[in-house]
């Protein structure tokens, strides 16, 4: 199985301008993702894919593969589809270029249920404990069938429990509420026809692309993961980001001191 990954990457970004050039301990932030996604072993290649001359240039600077793609597209699954289209694989990963703290073991599970040739579409979700999550609608909610296909992605919580009053108050009921992460995999040829498909009310009234593939009728597989990750959309999450880093480059310096000492 020929496995690609992609690294959607947009200059321009409202809430944080030039986002995937933003420094994190000294590299730009798409040099972050591009480093995890090349520890991938399932995964044969990683391209960057951007809009922007200054983020190839950048990409190809520190070894990686860049594409400009075309400026008009709407989506990064619209620029994941123009790389698709040209290259000879059996699938493709979406491969956000703001998660700098994506491991590899997500990845591949992402990659893991395209073993089985039934599977179209394949995405992360993860069992949300804290009840401010359940009702915060920037916190998108997955719930799945016996066979772990999504019924439904919303930003409301699902599913209603009737007979819970708490409203938030009280931890969520275990095995109940599912946290997706847009982490992506596609059969090439679902990602061509996905590009083509019109946007669907759903996806409309939701602000949520995942639901054109429900609409449309093609099953998306759900790999329930206990793992979690960051996105960067803001400057807040940038500098909370960094911090995290920094702590743990400082906390690996700690225990490389107490080694040597000993």
């Amino acid at each position: 199985m020929n496995v690609l990954l992609v690294i959607p990457a947009r200059y321009a970004s409202t809430r944080l301008p030039a986002k995937p050039l933003a420094d994190i301990a000294g590299k730009p932030m798409i040099q972050h993702v591009w480093e995890r996604g090349r520890r991938v072993k399932t995964a044969n290649d990683v391209v960057v894919a951007t809009d922007d001359a200054r983020i190839v240039a950048v990409v190809q600077g520190f070894g990686g593969q860049a594409v400009l793609t075309s400026a008009s597209h709407e989506t990064g699954t619209d620029r994941l589809a123009e790389v698709a289209a040209g290259r000879d694989v059996d699938v493709v990963v979406n491969l956000q270029g703001d998660l700098p703290l994506v491991t590899e073991s997500m990845i591949e599970a992402v990659i893991g249920p395209f073993q089985d040739p039934a599977v179209r579409m394949a995405t992360l979700a993860r069992e949300i404990t804290d009840p401010a999550d359940v009702y915060n609608p920037n916190v998108v909610k997955v719930v799945m069938d016996r066979q772990g296909n999504a019924l439904y992605f919303s930003r409301a919580a699902i599913p209603h429990v009737r007979d819970r009053k708490d409203r938030g108050l009280e931890a969520p009921m275990p095995e109940t509420f599912y946290q997706h992460f847009g982490l992506y995999g596609y059969r090439r040829d679902v990602l061509l026809d996905f590009a083509r498909w019109p946007p669907g009310r759903l996806e409309q009234l939701e602000k949520l692309e995942q639901l054109r593939a429900l609409e449309q009728g093609c099953p998306i597989r759900v790999v329930v993961t206990s793992e979690r990750t960051e996105e960067v959309n803001t400057p807040e999450d940038l500098e909370r980001v960094r911090k995290f880093i920094a702590d743990r480059s400082q906390l690996a310096g700690k225990n490389l001191s107490v080694s040597c000492e000993s």
